[in-house]
């Protein structure tokens, strides 16, 4: 009797044992089922545009001249481009920067030199109300190549911000549109990039005087545009 009871304790123990061991499994599987997931995130690409219209107008003032020799050719053209200069800053130019000096011969249909060509031109940005006048002043004084206008704002810098926090607010509104979409709601900003903006295009590529009357020139309209890469997070 005593050998049995001894024999069936440690069965009795081991099958204790064993139900322990089994028992907790299902809880530890239940804890390791995958959670709603985190860290998801949306990234757009959103466009600002700021409407304005310009106040500069930015153009290029040039002599040519001819000459027997390079030197006198030359000559002639300093003596040509101090009056084009001093026409210019009478008028109010400012900015003025010399572009390019250029010397070259001239030949005729057989090939022999017939003399030499000297250029001169020079950049120059005016207020767009006084542009007209400035052309006049300038061809009058001898300037025979203009080019222009390029117009631009004077408050470029300001226009540009404008357009960039545009830009950002459009990416929000095109990222709420895909959370959405997906089901989710948008949450905090994770990170943001700058794109490049879009500088307006000149109107006009040429403008030439006229001696009846001041030259017209009509600035219109022009966009200044930013982009902006925005990635939001998803709840």
């Amino acid at each position: 009797m005593k050998t049995r009871l001894l024999i069936a304790v440690p069965a009795l123990l081991a099958v204790v044992a064993l139900s322990g061991a089994l028992g907790p499994q299902p809880t530890t599987a239940a804890a390791q089922q995958p959670s709603t997931p985190e860290g998801d995130t949306v990234t757009v690409t959103g466009v600002g545009s700021v409407e304005s219209t310009p106040d500069e107008a930015n153009f290029s003032f040039g002599v040519d001249t001819r000459g027997r020799t390079a030197q006198a050719a030359i000559a002639a053209n300093a003596t040509a481009m101090e009056k084009v200069l001093s026409a210019l800053r009478a008028g109010g130019a400012r900015d003025l920067a010399t572009q390019w000096v250029s010397v070259y011969a001239v030949t005729g249909e057989d090939g022999t030199v017939t003399g030499y060509a000297a250029s001169n031109s020079v950049s120059a940005t005016i207020g767009v109300q006084k542009a007209g006048a400035l052309i006049d002043a300038a061809a009058e004084a001898g300037a025979n190549q203009i080019s222009g206008p390029g117009m631009s704002s004077s408050d470029a810098d300001r226009l540009y911000r404008e357009a960039l926090a545009d830009a950002v607010a459009d990416a929000r509104e095109r990222a709420e549109v895909l959370a959405r979409a997906a089901g989710r709601t948008l949450g905090e900003i994770s990170s943001m990039t700058e794109g490049g903006g879009v500088s307006p295009l000149p109107f006009a590529e040429r403008a030439a005087a006229d001696a009846a009357a001041s030259t017209p020139v009509v600035p219109g309209k022009q966009e200044t545009t930013a982009t902006v890469s925005v990635t939001f997070s998803l709840r």
